[in-house]
């Protein structure tokens, strides 16, 4: 693979990272190349190769590494988790002026594996190639793929799979966790090292270790009321799946609503509900928290109190950013580009009642864009028509082209559940006409057509996923 690499995570002490190359494999064979982001990486796409992206070749200025991290998973604390099966090659600087890391997911056992294989079978190797690149189609910062390839191996999770590697790319891997792990150690002076590195990458122009949190929670308080506008549920939002970046990471047993409910929970690991739907602006600011605790040294050296005092100034700060966003994102996806008082009660009373009726999120919010009346959606006893009369009102004292505002903000198509299981068992049985033709779907979220409306379907009862899983 012919990139141009600059490494800079790989030139950070030796303790933040164990060096290692890709576990080789038997027969490897691509199953897809992202060109577009390949080229946007300056990357030729036809060097991109299934031996380079299974492991068994690593291209030329690549410096292969596994990331020591730690984290809460589930609010307990693991002081040590890291890479356990993924590497990262080394960063690239893409036409736009942007580092970029590319790592491959599922290229072996690392030093931080716990007892793992290292590997990734190709379910959840697609799960994240079409879900992050979903995401990016409609908009929201998120890690992306490269490419991906199987190995020609069976990796055993419940029953044999067969075995992938998923090439991914984001602006870095930075963590939350990151920063614990040398926290739990009381290496200071290693927190020090890794909050200039992320400074410069991430918050250039933060002055100080205080405007660089800030702007980390200003990131995330966006991030998630994105998910929150388009009914996404990462499912484990660990303080290692924290990025610093804002961007979302790790495609575990993330899923869309289709019903709307606000306790919705699909993480088969998420037993009392921590990271349901309505449960992520809280749990990005406990993960947030947790990130504040490990600067403290840096913010206030000599006095911890006055540390403390001053981080949880700054993320406070969340709910204001996380309310702006999510009102502005909900106000657009009823048409609404103005701001008047009562907007909030609109946005609520809506969703209060699709909630009771149980109506499908993504489509209801279509069909007001499309038509202007979901009482076909909305059902419950005069639900839709105790709550229609005002938003008509409403509607009819923007300046703009309300239709227009909806169809901009609410996608026609979503990485829909049923549909992500369909593309993998397809996959399995080794046919993969179904996950390209998932993939060009979701590539125009927005797009209205005879083409995509199978796909804007929400899952007939015995097609209905209740559960997802880990890759692990």
């Amino acid at each position: 693979m012919r990139a141009t690499f600059d490494n800079t995570y790989a030139r950070l002490p030796e303790r933040f990272f164990a060096r290692q190359h890709p576990d080789p494999v038997a027969d490897p064979a691509l199953v897809a190349v992202n060109e577009t982001l390949a080229e946007e990486l300056g990357i030729d796409t036809g060097s991109i190769t299934a031996a380079v992206i299974a492991g068994n070749e690593v291209p030329e200025g690549a410096e292969p590494l596994a990331q020591l991290y730690a984290g809460h998973q589930f609010g307990n604390w693991v002081p040590q988790l890291g890479d356990g099966r993924a590497l990262l090659l080394g960063e690239v600087i893409d036409r736009n002026g942007q580092r970029r890391d590319i790592q491959l997911k599922g290229a072996g056992r690392t030093p931080f594996s716990r007892g793992g294989d290292g590997r990734a079978w190709l379910g959840p190797v697609l799960r994240e190639y079409v879900v992050s690149e979903a995401m990016h189609a409609l908009g929201l910062p998120t890690t992306r793929a490269l490419a991906a390839a199987t190995t020609g191996e069976t990796v055993v999770r419940e029953q044999p799979r067969p075995g992938a590697v998923l090439a991914r790319v984001a602006a870095s891997h930075i963590r939350v966790g990151t920063f614990q792990a040398f926290a739990a150690r009381g290496d200071v002076d290693a927190i020090r090292t890794l909050t200039r590195h992320a400074m410069a990458r991430h918050t250039p122009g933060a002055e100080t270790v205080l405007d660089f949190f800030a702007e980390v929670v200003a990131a995330q308080a966006r991030l998630i009321a994105g998910w929150m506008s388009i009914g996404f549920i990462h499912g484990v939002m660990n303080t290692d799946n924290t990025t610093i970046s804002g961007e979302t990471i790790d495609y575990g047993p993330c899923a869309f609503l289709d019903d709307y409910h606000g306790a919705k929970v699909f993480s088969s690991i998420d037993r009392m509900g921590r990271y349901a739907y309505q449960n992520q602006p809280d749990m990005a600011v406990w993960n947030l928290a947790q990130l504040a605790s490990t600067l403290l040294p840096l913010i206030a050296p000599d006095d911890e109190e006055k540390g403390v005092e001053i981080a949880t100034q700054a993320l406070n700060a969340f709910g204001s950013h996380f309310r702006a966003e999510w009102l502005r994102l909900f106000r657009a996806k009823i048409g609404l580009i103005t701001e008047e008082t009562g907007d909030e009660t609109l946005i609520t009373g809506l969703l209060s009642r699709m909630s009771t009726s149980r109506a499908d999120f993504t489509n209801t919010f279509r069909v007001l864009a499309t038509t202007g009346d979901a009482r076909a959606l909305v059902t419950d006893a005069g639900a839709w028509e105790s709550w229609a009369p005002d938003w008509q009102a409403r509607v009819k004292r923007e300046p703009g082209d309300p239709a227009a505002t909806m169809l901009a903000e609410n996608p026609a198509v979503i990485a829909r559940n049923h549909r992500i299981e369909e593309m993998i068992e397809a996959a399995v049985a080794g046919d993969h006409a179904p996950f390209h033709k998932l993939m060009e779907v979701l590539a125009h979220p927005f797009h209205d057509g005879p083409d995509t409306a199978e796909y804007a379907r929400p899952p007939a009862p015995d097609e209905r996923v209740h559960q997802t899983f880990c890759g692990t």
